[in-house]
């Protein structure tokens, strides 16, 4: 019998896979026979290249094509995976992948007693939270089995070079260079491997972003850990599976305007202290569950100081997610203040 979880985005969604996609063991890319493996690990300094014996050509002469995954793919459901003999889990998707991150890819210290460190693990998919133009949300399950040891999480997985559509690159990237010149020609130039080079550098500045504000005491979910694109994060929901609201979902009669405003004030604050802002914000990338405001979606976080337009970005963050407080009841002139105390914060002038 498939579970069954409801959703804020569907009626409700159940245990899936990827049609084609390997049934247990580790998660793994496939990449064309002639081709060496490039894997994309990351550090403090962001997302960088580790290719087994070199790689040919980043600039497009050489490309690195992945057909992994497809987001046209239907899905079909399962059980458990008995009939497999590669040493996977006997029921679940795949073994836990905690160990297969480095401990700069995995959250910051102390981490909550919520977090499912043990190797005998098992990560189960549940099903798709949210789609987007770059990244899909997936629900997954990380327990031990025979055990209580269980938490959900939010995976979110990065498109492949042939489904992704970076729509907002241009302006965020401003500021950000990467340690090798060959991988910036690649991904000016918008190669196959230079998208995957820019999924990378997404994803990496996405989980960067979570550790970097989680410690701050930012508002953010709590980032478990990241393997190649997929970041693993706290879910932000109940423990049946229901995902919190956007705050653009909700009506003014169930919330408390002035505390949620209070909360955004506050997150922000810490983030222009910083010397951040976040970039895209609205009141489509807050959630908000049992009264505590919660900022997603933070890949394109930008530099106020170092982006030329980073006070252009936190002025339209504040504006953009101030309209909908304004249309509830909030008085308009608590947004320009508040743009005015980010701006002293973040030492704008």
């Amino acid at each position: 019998m498939r579970e069954r979880f409801s959703s804020t985005e569907t009626e409700s969604f159940s245990r899936i896979r990827a049609k084609g996609a390997p049934r247990r063991g580790r998660r793994s890319e496939r990449f064309d026979d002639n081709e060496p493996e490039v894997v994309f690990r990351f550090d403090d300094h962001g997302a960088y290249a580790v290719a087994g014996d070199g790689y040919a050509d980043l600039d497009g002469e050489h490309e690195h094509h992945d057909d992994s995954y497809d987001s046209s793919d239907s899905y079909d459901s399962y059980d458990s995976y008995d009939d497999n003999p590669d040493g996977g889990p006997a029921r679940g998707d795949r073994w836990s992948t905690w160990d297969q991150s480095t401990p700069t890819e995995k959250g910051p210290e102390p981490r909550p007693a919520w977090v499912v460190t043990e190797l005998a693990a098992v990560d189960t998919e549940l099903g798709l939270v949210k789609t987007g133009k770059e990244a899909d949300v997936f629900l997954l399950e990380r327990g031990v089995p025979g055990t209580d040891r269980r938490t959900l999480m939010a995976a979110k997985r990065y498109r492949d070079s042939q489904h992704r559509m970076f729509h907002r690159d241009s302006g965020y990237l401003e500021g950000r260079r990467h340690k090798e010149s060959r991988i910036d020609r690649a991904m000016a130039k918008r190669t196959a491997f230079g998208k995957e080079a820019i999924a990378a550098q997404w994803a990496g500045a996405e989980f960067a972003a979570l550790c970097r504000l989680w410690s701050a005491g930012v508002a953010v979910p709590y980032p478990v850990q990241i393997t190649g694109t997929e970041i693993l994060m706290e879910f932000v929901g109940d423990e049946s599976g229901t995902a919190a609201p956007r705050l653009a979902q909700l009506r003014a009669e169930e919330v408390d305007v002035d505390d949620l405003w209070e909360q955004l004030g506050r997150s922000l604050s810490l983030l222009a202290g910083d010397g951040y802002a976040h970039g895209d914000l609205s009141a489509y990338n807050i959630l908000v569950h049992e009264g505590r405001l919660v900022i997603i979606d933070v890949p394109q976080i930008v530099d106020v100081v170092a982006n030329p337009r980073g006070r252009a970005f936190l002025e339209r963050d504040v504006r953009n997610v101030g309209a909908w407080f304004v249309s509830r009841g909030l008085p308009e002139h608590r947004v320009g203040e508040l743009v005015g105390a980010l701006e002293f914060d973040a030492r704008l002038g």
